[in-house]
């Protein structure tokens, strides 16, 4: 039974964007470091360690890996906690609508992405048949 869908393209091309956002955030980090937040050096690390697992998690989604649905799933509800409660901790948290798209929008629609019968029949390990 051959189903076909692009959701796990769409999947892949939004956490591909996530991760490029995580890269961006390490590289701003990184003039801190040299000015003496020695903090801002390992919270730069983080994102970029961070922004590899996504890129990770895209490759083995549009690879179709049985294991990598629900990693990317598990892995944007972890982010989509992280940000709800960045933003409803009143620490001076962006709460704009481009932080709005990128850290609530962007998880939500990977999540519903993936989500479902038929996504789970996509990346259903196949017993019996040899990888290709």
């Amino acid at each position: 039974m051959n189903m076909q869908t692009s959701r796990p393209e769409a999947a892949f091309v939004l956490l591909l964007m996530q991760s490029t956002f995580w890269i961006i955030a390490g590289i701003s980090a990184f003039p801190f470091a040299l000015a003496g937040e020695y903090l801002m050096a390992v919270l730069g690390a983080a994102s970029f360690v961070v922004a590899a697992l996504a890129c990770v998690l895209a490759a083995a989604l549009v690879r179709r890996s049985h294991w990598s649905r629900r990693w990317a799933l598990a892995f944007e509800a972890v982010c989509l906690a992280g940000s709800a409660l960045l933003l409803a901790v009143p620490i001076g948290a962006n709460r704009g609508p481009v932080s709005w798209m990128v850290n609530i929008l962007l998880p939500l629609t990977v999540i519903a992405l993936l989500r479902g019968k038929r996504m789970r029949a996509v990346f259903a390990r196949q017993l019996g048949v040899m990888a290709r």
